[in-house]
């Protein structure tokens, strides 16, 4: 039998878990047993981490005494060492092509005829009108002989008073205007002359000639075709004087600007020809900058034999320049300095897990040294000693991309550095 105020049944039972014991008990116990197996975890996890790593075998390469060789490399096209544009200063039409593409043509050589016809009939009435003229002269000149004539009589009359001064004055003057028409008829005749000479000058430029000797790279025109020279002359031809002589214009990169002068060698490959190379030299590194979609180039000119006539304009060609070489030098692979051994890259990133979970301050990414830089870095590489990895610091030099040379002490040649890992089981 209950009493008033005391507590049902069902709440007692909620106090007292199936064992006996309060609520709370059964929850501190939860508590413990997780507790528990997260440190069995994480010290199952700092087991793992800190176990050697499986067995690796690693690849070395031996560290050399050799050449170095550092080249700069730079694309462009051959040209031709002397290219010229022909036109024409005569409007009309085409008459007559006498080349086509690819003929040789001496200098003086006709490539081609405008008709003449218009020309040649400015021509012939240049030339009647100078006859004209000349007749005029004729003319004039008889004048003044009849005025000096008569101007000498009269004077002699004066002499004996049978003329008056007004005679001699009349006469005096018709003599001075008859020079004046003289020289006049003179200066038409040399006028006349000069537009003979002009229309006779605009008839031979009806034929066009070559002036150079050299090969017909284009021909962009017709027989029938009109021409127009009154605004800007037409391009008719264009020749290349000599195409065993070539220049091979490339752009050279700012950074790689420095190290290009004028007498250094090169080689350089096209496309035609994939499996041969040219040798060529450096004639002039241009001042003037060339920017294209913001990147910033230098023109170089290279000198380039083609006597074979191989070689055709507007080849792309991408040449690599030397720019040093030097020999006994010691010299290691970039890739040593490149390869770090996985224990060390574990113990950078951490020992555990608490450690990968925790911050760490951001490391420099290790950067390679640009080919042709002699920097005096500060480089590391990994030898093994007892069969551990152990790193070694160099001071690094000049580089091509692929090996670098070590300044100092810190190596010797024969030595063997790691470049790779490989691990047991696995086939290389």
């Amino acid at each position: 039998m209950t009493q008033q105020g005391s507590l049902p049944d069902s709440a007692i039972a909620q106090q007292i878990d199936l064992t006996g014991r309060p609520a709370s008990h059964r929850r501190r116990w939860l508590w413990f047993a997780g507790l528990t197996v997260l440190g069995l975890v994480l010290a199952a996890v700092a087991f793992m981490s800190t176990r050697p790593a499986d067995r690796a075998s690693f690849k070395t390469a031996e560290v050399k005494r050799g050449e170095l060789t550092i080249r700069v490399t730079a694309t462009g096209q051959l040209q031709p060492v002397t290219q010229v544009d022909v036109g024409t200063e005569v409007s009309g039409t085409i008459q007559a092509v006498e080349v086509d593409f690819n003929d040789r043509v001496k200098q003086g050589q006709v490539l081609a005829r405008l008709d003449p016809d218009q020309s040649q009939a400015k021509e012939r009435q240049s030339a009647a009108a100078l006859e004209l003229a000349k007749a005029q002269v004729d003319e004039a000149q008889a004048t003044v002989n009849e005025t000096a004539n008569k101007l000498r009589r009269t004077t002699d009359l004066m002499g004996r008073r049978l003329a008056s001064p007004e005679e001699l004055d009349t006469a005096s003057a018709a003599a001075e205007r008859a020079a004046a028409a003289l020289a006049v008829a003179r200066a038409k005749v040399d006028q006349a002359q000069a537009q003979l000479d002009a229309d006779r000058r605009t008839l031979h430029k009806t034929t066009i000639r070559s002036p150079i000797d050299g090969i017909v790279l284009k021909r962009d025109v017709e027989p029938g075709q009109t021409v127009a020279a009154s605004l800007q002359t037409p391009v008719l031809f264009t020749l290349a004087e000599n195409l065993t002589q070539m220049e091979l214009k490339v752009a050279v990169d700012e950074a790689d600007v420095g190290q290009v002068n004028e007498g250094q060698k090169a080689i350089f490959t096209v496309d035609a020809y994939p499996a041969r190379t040219f040798p060529a030299t450096i004639t002039q590194v241009r001042f003037a900058p060339e920017t294209v979609n913001g990147v910033v180039t230098f023109g170089a000119l290279l000198a380039v034999d083609n006597v074979d006539l191989s070689l055709r304009p507007g080849m792309t060609a991408t040449a690599e320049i030397l720019v040093h070489e030097e020999d006994d030098l010691l010299l290691v692979p970039n890739t040593a300095l490149r390869f770090t051994p996985p224990q060390a890259r574990s113990e950078q990133a951490g020992p555990n897990l608490l450690g990968m979970l925790l911050p760490r301050p951001p490391r420099s990414p290790k950067r390679q040294p640009e080919a042709g830089a002699r920097t005096g870095k500060s480089g590391r590489v990994w030898i093994l000693r007892d069969g551990e990895p152990t790193a070694v610091e160099i001071k690094t030099g000049l580089t091509d991309g692929v090996v670098t040379q070590v300044l100092g002490d810190g190596l010797a040649p024969g030595v063997q550095v790691l470049v790779d890992v490989e691990r047991a089981g696995r086939k290389s």
